[in-house]
């Protein structure tokens, strides 16, 4: 393969992940590794990528996302992949669970799925409490202040109030997933007790759809590999060096 079809290639990668490995190039391209340094080194010097070590980044300049859409705005986005993603992360629930489940609206649509009543819920989310208890499970909301934007209760006080608890399971909503920014949200109220909920789980589950991969906002609450991604028709694989995965199927 010519060195300029090689450049192509990586470059049309590099396009639709943001990041390539040295070590997956060799194998793309069917190719040596000293190769591959010196098509990177190459093309870093002509100003089309920035070489890292093992591999190279997208000079694309990041965006940071620093509001939220009201709750009504995202509720209908992408509503296929969400409710799969919500059906798979419902069947995660178990008899005697005690499970967090965080404010947004792929964890709402979750709640359409639940059908133990043996576990026991606490959420931070205004709706979600509501479908919980007329589904006849055992429920507690917590404290705090209410943001309408996200009908969540969020805040120092909302902190506060979930030191008490230890979780078997958390599921969680992110507006971005980034490698290198992890999981983020545009509130740090919201983030704080994003944060607190999902170090007090056992077993952390962040419920992604692909509009939310490379997406980045303004509150980091937790590292790529701190949560088990549920999400559906992942099309960047560079996110399964990073964290689990846990791919719905079509």
């Amino acid at each position: 393969m010519l060195s300029e079809e090689r450049h192509k290639l990586i470059l049309e990668k590099l396009e639709r992940e943001s990041v390539v490995y040295l070590n997956d190039l060799v194998k793309y391209l069917n190719t040596s590794e000293s190769t591959i340094r010196r098509d990177l080194t190459a093309l870093h010097k002509a100003g089309l990528l920035k070489k890292v070590h093992g591999g190279a980044t997208s000079l694309k300049e990041i965006s940071i996302n620093t509001t939220d859409d009201i709750v009504e705005n995202r509720q209908s986005l992408n509503i296929d992949e969400k409710l799969k993603i919500a059906e798979y992360a419902a069947s995660l629930i178990e008899d005697n669970d005690l499970v967090y489940i965080d404010a947004g609206t792929t964890t709402e649509l979750m709640i359409n799925f639940i059908n133990n009543t043996k576990a026991i819920f606490v959420t931070n989310g205004i709706v979600h409490a509501r479908k919980l208890i007329k589904k006849n499970c055992t429920t507690y909301i917590l404290g705090g202040e209410l943001k309408l934007a996200t009908e969540a209760i969020v805040g120092v006080e909302t902190v506060n109030s979930l030191r008490k608890y230890n979780f078997t399971k958390g599921f969680f909503g992110a507006n971005g997933v980034d490698i290198e920014r992890g999981f983020t949200t545009p509130d740090v109220k919201e983030a704080m007790v994003k944060n607190e909920a999902l170090h007090r789980s056992k077993k952390r589950f962040v419920l992604c759809d692909k509009s939310k991969f490379d997406e980045i906002s303004s509150i980091t609450f937790a590292n790529i590999k701190e949560a088990k991604i549920i999400t559906r028709g992942l099309e960047n694989n560079r996110y399964k060096h990073e964290t689990e995965i846990l791919e719905v199927e079509s």
